[in-house]
C-alpha cells in the first residue's frame, strides 16, 4: 500500500501517485504499474512530467556525492544476513527500514517543495530578482525527453536527460523561441545525464516565461546555418517557479 492509498482518493489520487513515482517511494509492484501507465496514459504521463519538473530544481542545486564505501557492505548484510548459516540473526527493523518512515518522508518532501515554491511570494522582494524557469521537453512520436531549468542567478541552463539518443554522427542542439521570432541557438547539448550550458547576456533577454525551448537533431558540432536543419524532437514552454 502506498502513501496515496493511505490518504485516499480525495487526498491526491493520480497526482499523488505521480509524485510518489518521481520520489521513488512507491512499492515495486505499484512502481511497475505506474511505469506502464506512463506509456499507456498521456494524462498520467503529463502528471509525472510535471512532478519531475517541480523536483528538478532541488536536485540540480546539489553536486553528485559518492556514497561511503561501507554503504554497499551494510546493504548486503541487511539483505542477505539470513541466507548464510552461522551469521547473526537479523535485528529488529530499524527506522530506515520502516515503510511508515518513508511514507512520512514523502509527505514532508511534498510539503517542503510547496514551501520552497511559495516562499518567494511571501518573503521580502530580493534586491536583484532573477527568475528560475523550468520546462519539460518532449514531442509526440519522439522518445527524446529532457528536463530544463534556467537559473537567472547563475545565468546557466541545467539539463537532465530523461530518455532518447541522437543518431550516430549527430548532436542535439538547444534553441530558444521567443514569440514569433525565429529560433536562436543556445548551443549543442553536451553528452551526459545532467549537464549545464552557460547563457550569454544577449541570450538571457530572449529567455522569459512563455518562451519555448526546443531540441533539434543536427550534424556533429551543431547547425552551420544559424537555424535548425534537422527534425525537432522535443520542445516545451518555459514556466516560472
Amino acid at each position: 500500500m502506498s502513501l496515496a492509498d493511505d490518504i485516499g482518493p480525495d487526498g491526491g489520487g493520480d497526482d499523488l501517485v505521480a509524485a510518489e513515482y518521481v520520489l521513488g517511494v512507491l512499492p515495486s509492484d505499484e512502481r511497475r504499474q505506474a511505469a506502464l501507465r506512463i506509456d499507456a496514459e498521456q494524462a498520467f504521463a503529463r502528471l509525472v512530467d510535471r512532478w519531475e519538473v517541480y523536483f528538478a530544481p532541488l536536485g540540480l542545486g546539489y553536486a553528485d556525492v559518492e556514497a561511503p564505501a561501507g554503504v554497499k557492505a551494510a546493504i548486503d548484510r541487511r539483505l542477505f544476513s539470513g541466507a548464510a548459516p552461522g551469521q547473526a540473526a537479523p535485528s529488529a527493523p530499524s527506522l530506515l527500514s520502516s515503510l511508515a518512515f518513508w511514507r512520512t518522508l514523502a509527505v514532508v518532501a511534498l510539503a517542503a517543495l510547496a514551501l520552497y515554491i511559495a516562499l518567494p511570494f511571501f518573503g521580502p522582494p530580493a534586491e536583484t530578482p532573477r527568475e528560475r524557469l523550468v520546462a519539460s521537453l518532449a514531442a509526440d512520436g519522439s522518445d527524446v525527453r529532457y528536463l530544463a531549468v534556467y537559473d537567472g542567478r547563475t545565468d546557466d541552463i541545467g539539463l537532465s536527460h530523461v530518455s532518447g539518443a541522437a543518431p550516430q554522427g549527430s548532436d542535439f542542439e538547444l534553441w530558444v523561441i521567443e514569440g514569433q521570432q525565429p529560433p536562436v541557438s543556445l548551443g549543442v547539448i553536451p553528452q551526459g545525464a545532467s549537464v549545464r550550458m552557460p547563457v550569454t547576456e544577449v541570450l538571457r533577454a530572449k529567455i522569459a516565461s512563455g518562451a519555448v525551448f526546443a531540441i533539434s537533431v543536427e550534424p556533429a558540432g551543431g547547425s552551420t546555418t544559424g537555424a535548425p536543419t534537422g527534425p525537432v524532437v522535443a520542445a516545451g514552454d518555459l514556466k516560472a517557479i
